[in-house]
């Protein structure tokens, strides 16, 4: 007798929040590994993208007694979905699962533990192991901020433990820990050959509490070459911000604004309808011309309306009149922790409007996800209350009305460009690097320039501790 596949009982669904007190004492009743191998199995045997590209994923791959034997044959959870995983160097970076829900649940309305230094991470070359610490920017009214961080601090160690590639997730994931400072010496030049970091006798001890981020972390609007140039600063697609985004472009209307400069530099995702909104409001008229467009796995794919598919772009949400620009250009700065929901803006306005991209590719993730449950049907109610696993494995992949899609190794810039760890700037600034380039963009009337590229690399960043780094999931 064969494994007969769950029925999809709904494709596009809103996440249920659920609260702590409606569970009982986990130990009382402890479920078995095999139940939440059944879980995981049953769950990516309906929504996995990817699914067509797995074996053993196949609706008849198993009887029963090889469907039992298969499941207990994997010591965790965890092990049986890394190995349905579908190319999980290449193509499939970014599903994953987690045993604590809730916690997942918080981050997606934009709270995490955070200690407010929002850093990257990097190393000289790829025949180093050292790593340092950039502070990026700092949240307000954190510890962080507190304590004087500033952007553009260097540190080098964490408890006094040097950095390196091996060791800076466990040293930065606790949520008390001390930075020890350095000193970035790129000793007068642009080379990177000759640059270096000098250890100082000063540390700062950072702790980490819940924190709810505005992503709107700059508006303002500049003046150059007699232009009224808005410059937004977006960290997040985060949908409880929406209203407030909406009112920052109220504020762009309202001062008149000729040129939009969009840093998505450290905006690594977030909701795909605050995407669809956020562009709609750069532009406003393409109302109900086609956004993006959806591909599921081919069983999915073959039950859902043709309509179900594309996304267009609107004028309102939920009723209330967005504030559009009608801007035919856009200057977006990007890096390479630019992702999903940021990319999907750059790559779905491209065939609307002029696009200058400005800075370094992008982490090139095209791929939405959905959050699984063990529930009857995957949703995030009559959830199992014995455990509180959950997963969020890509189910869709998007492409833009022209059909580009696949950009595994991200968007390529326009005008290339890095940051200068040695000389970061304040964001805003006129004379900051990105921001400056873009300006003079503006001002030479698109005259094209490249930047030399240092060859340093950045291997990670402060939201690599978060449950919802790269995403992009569907409302």
């Amino acid at each position: 007798m064969k494994i007969k596949q769950l029925k999809i009982l709904s494709l596009l669904f809103l996440i249920s929040f659920i609260s702590v007190g409606c569970f009982e004492d986990l130990d009382d009743n402890p479920v078995s590994t095999r139940d939440l191998n059944n879980f995981v199995w049953k769950g990516l045997n309906t929504y996995y993208l990817y699914k067509d590209d797995v074996p053993n994923l196949a609706n008849d791959r198993f009887t029963e007694s090889e469907y039992d034997s298969y499941l207990n044959s994997f010591s965790s959870p965890e092990g049986l979905f890394e190995s349905l995983i579908y190319q999980r160097q290449t193509i499939d970076r970014f599903s994953w699962i987690t045993d604590n829900y809730i916690e997942l649940q918080q981050q997606l309305n934009g709270t995490t533990y955070n200690n407010g230094m929002e850093f990257g991470l990097v190393r000289f070359s790829s025949t180093s192991s050292d790593v340092f610490g950039y502070v990026r920017y700092v949240l307000p009214n954190t510890d962080a901020e507190s304590k004087g961080l500033k952007r553009g601090d260097i540190f080098h160690a964490v408890n006094g433990v040097s950095l390196n590639v091996n060791n800076y997730r466990d040293l930065l994931r606790p949520n008390n820990y001390t930075i020890n400072l350095a000193i970035y010496n790129d000793n007068g030049t642009t080379e990177t050959d000759d640059d270096s970091i000098e250890p100082t006798n000063q540390s700062i001890n950072l702790t980490k509490s819940p924190y709810t981020e505005n992503p709107i972390f700059i508006k303002q609007v500049l003046e150059v070459a007699n232009q009224n140039v808005g410059y937004l600063m977006y960290n997040g697609f985060t949908r409880d911000f929406d209203n407030q985004l909406n009112d920052a472009f109220g504020y762009f209307q309202s001062q008149n604004i000729q040129n939009l400069v969009l840093d998505l530099r450290y905006n690594s995702g977030g909701s795909v309808n605050t995407a669809i909104l956020l562009s709609s409001m750069i532009t406003g008229q393409f109302t109900g011309q086609v956004f993006n467009t959806n591909q599921w796995n081919s069983e999915i794919q073959s039950q859902l309306n043709p309509g179900s598919l594309v996304n267009n772009f609107v004028n309102n949400d939920d009723g209330t009149s967005l504030n559009s620009l009608s801007l035919g250009k856009l200057y977006v700065l990007t890096s390479k922790s630019t992702a999903s929901a940021s990319e999907l803006v750059i790559n779905c306005l491209n065939p609307y409007i002029e696009v200058v991209q400005i800075g370094t590719s992008t982490t090139g993730k095209y791929q939405a996800s959905i959050t699984l449950y063990d529930s009857p049907d995957f949703r995030g109610i009559n959830i199992n209350p014995i455990h509180t696993y959950a997963m969020q494995p890509l189910v869709l992949k998007t492409a833009n009305s022209i059909g580009n899609t696949d950009y595994n190794d991200g968007l390529y810039p326009t005008i290339q460009a890095k940051e200068r760890y040695g000389n970061l700037g304040v964001l805003g600034d006129p004379d900051e690097t990105l921001l400056s380039l873009a300006l003079q963009q503006i001002m030479d009337g698109g005259r094209m320039s490249m930047q030399p590229l240092n060859s340093t690399e950045v291997i990670g960043d402060s939201k690599d501790f978060t449950l919802t780094k790269n995403r992009m999931y569907i409302d």
